[in-house]
């Protein structure tokens, strides 16, 4: 039985609906960022966050403390920052999903931008479609003829042929 909501809408309208989600996705990135940076030393600073994401130290902070009250972060005024055991998990997540989606795009072939497109894409996949394509790049790495395959068709096919 198809599962999927028969009703179409405007990419807006799926927006509007998805709009109640706890995270949007500039808090996703600082949350990602935030486990990055934390993993080695369990901690990190508001200028390393914002060195990282090439944002000013106000703008971290802002996002920091909003984090912070969604119960994700431990942080106090110009202390240390750290995650706390939900936002370490959903870091994680964040950051695995990050790799299949920039991973998948190496491996059908986009080797110009493929930072930006992982960050244009990465917020608008559901957690299912993520796991879909990470078993999809699984089973590319384990049939590797299969792989070239479809590289050699996706580059004929934008050469013209």
């Amino acid at each position: 039985m198809h599962q999927d909501n028969d009703e179409f809408r405007t990419i807006r309208g799926y927006e509007l609906i998805e709009k109640n989600r706890q995270l949007t996705a500039s808090m996703e990135d600082y949350l990602e960022m935030t486990f990055r940076l934390a993993r080695k030393k369990g901690y990190t600073r508001i200028s390393d966050i914002a060195s990282a994401l090439h944002v000013q130290p106000p703008s971290a902070s802002s996002m920091i403390q909003k984090l912070a009250e969604m119960g994700y972060i431990e942080y106090k005024k110009y202390g240390v920052i750290a995650l706390n055991q939900q936002g370490a998990e959903l870091g994680a997540y964040l950051l695995e999903r990050h790799h299949i989606i920039e991973k998948f795009l190496k491996m059908i072939g986009v080797t110009e931008n493929v930072l930006v497109e992982t960050e244009k894409i990465e917020h608008n996949l559901s957690s299912n479609t993520v796991l879909c394509l990470a078993r999809l790049a699984a089973w590319l790495e384990c049939n590797p003829d299969w792989a070239s395959y479809l590289q050699n068709s996706l580059k004929a096919n934008s050469a013209g042929e």
